[in-house]
């Protein structure tokens, strides 16, 4: 509706102030505030990366370029949890996110000068997007706004919202039984039932109801989805393996992610380059998922006693697998949609990717914080269980702490052995 360049400046300076948000915030409400601002603007400026990218480059030679959006996602995020503990310990948290302000603000003014102002318009009168002709008609800014699918956005957002707020709480904070977590459920399947039937009438539909319907598509985005979910299961969890059942530090448990570095930029390289030859996807999405799979069977086979460089290996597996996938998926749903789909296809794919990562961490952390506590309920008999209990799940690296203080006190407690050795 308004052309490449406003909408990713806007993201741009949205992340940016979010994150100087973030680092001044005073308290864990403003904190969640500015996080959920980051994530707006950081969605934005992932959208808008591969919508541009495939604005300006042919699709024959795509999947290059889509292998080093990947790559440097890849990098990005493995060394945001491996520099992100390291960052903590050396600077602090609020640290973390000042260090960031000035890459950012950089960004921002490469953008601004680079990014061509007529990239995704039509052709039209020079100046604002809004005194552009859109489809041989002079629209003002008003008009243009109607198009964009504000209330399918937002039955979207609540919808999601609900389901993770009902996941995260079931069981964990609340009861299954609990007003909140029942209404939250309920919520989700009510705005679900209300969202497809009214996407299918918006002329421009944050959500292309066809793409979740129609093969080939429809099997790319969901294999997309649960690609994301695989991944960021493993992602979210691994620092909490190293740091909770190996008692790493957290500098220590993100420096044991440069295994997985590795395997997410190789694979994505060789991705790309791979499909620019042979101008077929598919054998590298049966791959990835085959990494994907074998990560997943892996990790569950780890424990207290798995050496280092074998839970490194395996969580590498995952990443290899990303490597493939993502790319691969991206170029097939662009190869399989008319050229005025391009930008909502690339959105589709992403918005399904970031619904697999909301839903990989919510449904990770439901599972373990159900199973641990049932665990502890079973293992623990002092008569301060619900103390120790209360201390466990807050940090296992605090019970190791308390551990010392009975061992120096000669009060040596069985229970708490057979909890750090758990």
């Amino acid at each position: 509706t308004f052309g490449r360049k406003p909408v990713y400046l806007t993201a741009i300076t949205i992340f940016l102030i979010a994150t100087a948000w973030c680092a001044v915030a005073s308290s864990i409400g403003s904190f969640i505030a500015a996080r959920a601002f980051c994530g707006l603007g950081a969605g934005g400026v992932s959208s808008m990366g591969m919508i541009i990218s495939s604005d300006l480059v042919h699709l024959r030679y795509r999947g290059i370029y889509q292998s080093y959006i990947n790559l440097f996602l890849g990098i990005g995020g493995c060394l945001g949890l491996a520099c992100g503990g390291f960052l903590c310990d050396l600077i602090g948290w609020r640290g973390a996110f000042y260090i960031q302000l000035p890459f950012l603000f950089i960004y921002l003014i490469l953008v601004a000068v680079v990014t061509p102002p007529s990239l995704g318009l039509d052709e039209g009168q020079p100046g604002l997007p809004w005194s552009r002709l859109a489809k041989g008609q002079k629209m003002t800014l008003g008009q243009m706004l109607k198009k964009v699918d504000f209330l399918g956005s937002l039955i979207l957002v609540t919808g999601m919202t609900a389901l993770v707020i009902g996941l995260n709480l079931g069981g964990n904070v609340l009861g299954w039984s609990h007003p909140l977590v029942i209404s939250s459920l309920i919520g989700f399947v009510i705005m679900a039932c209300i969202f497809v039937p009214y996407e299918k009438s918006v002329p421009r539909a944050v959500m292309p109801i066809a793409f979740l319907t129609e093969d080939p598509r429809a099997s790319m985005v969901f294999g997309n989805f649960f690609a994301s979910l695989s991944i960021n299961t493993m992602m979210f969890n691994t620092p909490l393996f190293f740091q909770a059942v190996k008692l790493t530090s957290p500098t220590e448990s993100g420096l044991k992610l440069v295994a997985s570095t590795l395997a997410v930029t190789l694979s994505s390289v060789a991705t790309g380059f791979t499909m620019a030859w042979t101008q077929n996807p598919k054998p590298i999405i049966l791959l990835g998922g085959v990494c994907l799979l074998l990560g997943g069977c892996t990790a569950v086979s780890m424990n207290v006693d798995t050496p280092g460089i074998v839970a490194m290996v395996s969580i590498s597996l995952t990443s290899l697998g990303q490597g493939f996938s993502y790319p691969a998926l991206m170029i097939s749903i662009l190869a399989t949609s008319d050229k005025k789909d391009l930008a909502v296809a690339s959105t589709t794919l992403g918005l399904w990717r970031n619904m697999g990562s909301v839903l990989g961490v919510a449904i990770s952390s439901l599972i373990f914080q159900n199973v641990l506590v049932r665990g502890l309920e079973i293992s623990v008999t002092e008569p301060n269980k619900d103390e120790i209990i209360e201390l466990v799940r807050k940090s296992v690296h605090a019970i190791a702490e308390l551990d010392s203080l009975h061992r120096s006190q000669g009060k040596f407690s069985s229970n708490l052995g057979i909890l750090i050795q758990v």
